[in-house]
C-alpha cells in the first residue's frame, strides 16, 4: 500500500489524478476501521491532514457557511453551532470525544453511508458538496450526491473540498435511535430545518433506505399547514400526518439493528418531536 501525503490542495489533486484508486484519509475514523478489520485494502492512501486549504470554515456575505472537508466535528460544535445548530446536534452524537476530535463531515460524505449522522441535516438544509479535480471545481447539491449504498457521485479524480450550508433561518433539530446516544450506528435518524425567511421546511432521513433520503410530501404538507406569520403551534393532527408522511418516505429493511416496521414507527415519532422542537425554537 502506497502512502501519499500532499502539502497543498493542488498537490493533492495532482496525486488523485495520477492515482485515482487512492483513498483520501483525514481523520481516518471510517477508513482505518475498515483497513484494521481487513474489509478494505486500497492500493494507496491519500493523507489530507497537511492540506490547509480544506481545514477551515467561513461565513460569506450571503449567509452561506462554507465548511472545509477537514473541519472536525468538535470544531463544528464549538465554533459554528449557532449558525448551523442541526449539524452541531448531529455532531454531538458522533462517536466519542476522541472520534469527534478527528472525524469530519468531509469524511462522512466520502463514505456515503446511509447511516451517516451528518447526512440528514445536510439534506434538510439544502447543503451543497464542493468537489475539485485538476480539471476544475464544481458544486453538487447533496440530494444528488448519494447514488447508492456507500456510493456517491464523485468522479475518480475528484476530492471533496468542503460543504456549503445556508445559515439557519429558524429552528433545526436532529434525532437518532440507537442502543445509546453516541458511539453507535443509528437504527434510524431524522433531521428537520424550519426556514422562516422562505416559509419552507426541509427534512432528512438516515439509516432507513439505501441512501439518505428526503420526505418531499411531508415537507410540502407541513409548510402549507403552518401559520408562518403568527407562529401558532400546529395541531396534533397536523403533526401526526407529518410523521406519517415522513415514515412513508423511508425505504427501510429488516437487519441486525432493527426491523423495517420499527424504523417507520420511530421515524414518525422523531418527525413529530423534532418538528415541534424546531418550530418552537
Amino acid at each position: 500500500m502506497r502512502f501519499l501525503q500532499p502539502a497543498s490542495l493542488r498537490e493533492a489533486l495532482e496525486m488523485k489524478a495520477a492515482h485515482p484508486d487512492a483513498v483520501p484519509i483525514q481523520g481516518g475514523t471510517d477508513v482505518m476501521v475498515e483497513i484494521n478489520l481487513d474489509h478494505r485494502r486500497p492500493p494507496a492512501l491519500l493523507d489530507l491532514t497537511r492540506v490547509t486549504e480544506i481545514s477551515d470554515w467561513n461565513l460569506d456575505q450571503e449567509s452561506v457557511l462554507h465548511i472545509g472537508a477537514g473541519v472536525t466535528y468538535t470544531r463544528i460544535i464549538d465554533e459554528i453551532g449557532d449558525a448551523t445548530p442541526g449539524l452541531a446536534i448531529a455532531s454531538r452524537t458522533v462517536g466519542s470525544p476522541q472520534i469527534r476530535n478527528r472525524g469530519t463531515v468531509g469524511g462522512n460524505l466520502g463514505t456515503a453511508s446511509p447511516a451517516g449522522d451528518a447526512h440528514p441535516v445536510l439534506l434538510a438544509s439544502d447543503a451543497t458538496v464542493q468537489l475539485a479535480s485538476i480539471s476544475g471545481a464544481r458544486s453538487l447539491p447533496v440530494r444528488d450526491f448519494f447514488v447508492g449504498p456507500k456510493k456517491n457521485a464523485m468522479r475518480p479524480d475528484e476530492l471533496i473540498t468542503g460543504v456549503s450550508i445556508p445559515k439557519a433561518a429558524g429552528g433545526q433539530q436532529f434525532s437518532k435511535v440507537g442502543t445509546r446516544n453516541a458511539m453507535v450506528i443509528a437504527v434510524c435518524s431524522f433531521a428537520v430545518d424550519v426556514n422562516h425567511e422562505r416559509g419552507k421546511v426541509g427534512t432528512g432521513i438516515g439509516s432507513a433506505g439505501p441512501t439518505p433520503l428526503r420526505a418531499p410530501e411531508a415537507e410540502a404538507f407541513i409548510a402549507g399547514e403552518l401559520d408562518w406569520s403568527n407562529r401558532k403551534t400546529p395541531s396534533a393532527a397536523v403533526l401526526e400526518r407529518f410523521g406519517e408522511l415522513v415514515a412513508a418516505a423511508a425505504k427501510p429493511i429488516d437487519d441486525i439493528r432493527g426491523l423495517a416496521a420499527y424504523r417507520r414507527h420511530a421515524l414518525a415519532v422523531m418527525a413529530r418531536r423534532c418538528f415541534a422542537w424546531a418550530w418552537a425554537a
